[in-house]
């Protein structure tokens, strides 16, 4: 199903869309659009067989439809496998809203926004993502109870990011005892690339772990806080993939391991927060295998924040949910695992078992 309302799509375009939908196996896109805000916007919902779809929702400032369109999709996707192999009653589901989160966000935008979300009948529950906050959940609450990710005092679970974090620290430990015998991170190499609210956590669980920590990120007034903070050392973009570093962990936007920069990597682990890293999960998750580098699957070792904001449905603490998060790691190292056994990428192993999950489920 596809719902255009008013985005400039052209039939081209059209059949482009349905075809994209049908080959990653969505339910439902729904383009949405308000003059009077300049609210554009598309809701992805990838898969409902365990739960309502629930994700973020990403405000950025997209070239096109067409590029926000994959960028949505591929979201969705990564929310089920994520709900799936976590073992939630969620399924898949995101939004984007184009635009430039510093400059053109306003309460109107985001309210009209949430009456998109209500429309949906409880289908698609959102949440924060890149450029929201909190406080842009708060506006859209004021439309729809389909939201999470609301302040505490609230009555929500707050800021997810620093259980994402540690669900990205679990997964990268697992890794490391996976590949050396010891998850021990103390001296390690490690490459945190963007430092935004999840990698400036990370970058706290692995100074206390008295890790060796290399940063980047194109804020540079926020390089050189986390530097100062926690005596890191800073990397400039152009010498990321010719580091000598033990963990590489990609914490910024996605797609951006590609051929040529996986054949310059010099490191043994990835491991990071971004959801979707490969540009083409099927080529380059075995380019990696090729290499030899153990590849940590985002939508596992990323899940904290989805955890966080289904305990905010269930009613769950925050410790509960960081208890809930810790399990990444056993779950790393079951896929890890799996790959070696089959002969297949970690990637292929991570989806395998979030579909057998989808396909048990749906059986029930």
């Amino acid at each position: 199903m596809i719902e255009l309302s008013g985005l400039n799509v052209s039939e081209r375009q059209k059949s482009i869309i349905l075809d994209k939908m049908d080959k990653m196996g969505h339910e439902q896109v729904v383009f949405c659009r308000d003059k009077k805000t300049g609210l554009k916007a598309i809701i992805a919902i990838h898969n409902t067989t365990m739960g309502p779809s629930l994700g973020g929702v990403r405000m950025w400032d997209y070239k096109n439809e067409l590029e926000a369109f994959e960028d949505v999709l591929r979201l969705s996707r990564g929310m089920t496998y994520k709900a799936a192999i976590s073992g939630l009653e969620l399924g898949g589901g995101k939004a984007v809203i184009f635009g430039d989160s510093a400059t053109q966000k306003s309460k109107a935008l985001l309210r009209r926004f949430g009456q998109f979300v209500e429309s949906l009948g409880g289908k698609y529950i959102t949440a924060e993502d890149v450029g929201m906050g909190p406080k842009d959940m708060e506006y859209i609450k004021m439309e729809t109870n389909h939201v999470t990710g609301i302040a505490e005092e609230l009555g929500g679970s707050g800021d997810p990011s620093p259980v994402t974090a540690y669900g990205v620290y679990m997964g990268m430990k697992a890794a490391a005892m996976y590949r050396w015998g010891s998850d021990s991170l103390k001296g390690r190499r490690i490459l945190v690339q963007g430092i935004g609210h999840v990698g400036a956590h990370l970058v706290k669980y692995l100074s206390e772990e008295k890790a060796n920590i290399f940063i980047n990120d194109i804020n540079k007034e926020r390089l050189n806080f986390v530097s100062e903070k926690y005596d890191t050392k800073v990397v400039e973009a152009e010498a990321i993939f010719d580091l000598n570093m033990d963990i590489y962990s990609p914490c910024a936007l996605g797609a951006t391991l590609n051929t040529e920069n996986i054949n310059r990597l010099k490191c043994e682990i990835i491991a990071g927060a971004a959801n979707n890293q490969l540009a083409d999960e099927n080529i380059h998750a075995s380019q990696l295998k090729e290499r030899g580098i153990i590849y940590a699957p985002d939508f596992l070792i990323n899940a904290g924040g989805l955890i966080n904001v289904y305990s905010e449905i269930k009613g769950f603490s925050r410790e509960k949910s960081l208890e809930e998060t810790k399990n990444i790691y056993n779950t790393t190292l079951e896929i890890l695992n799996k790959a070696e056994q089959d002969d297949t990428t970690t990637n292929e192993a991570a989806i395998s078992i979030a579909e057998q999950r989808l396909e048990a489920y749906s059986k029930r």
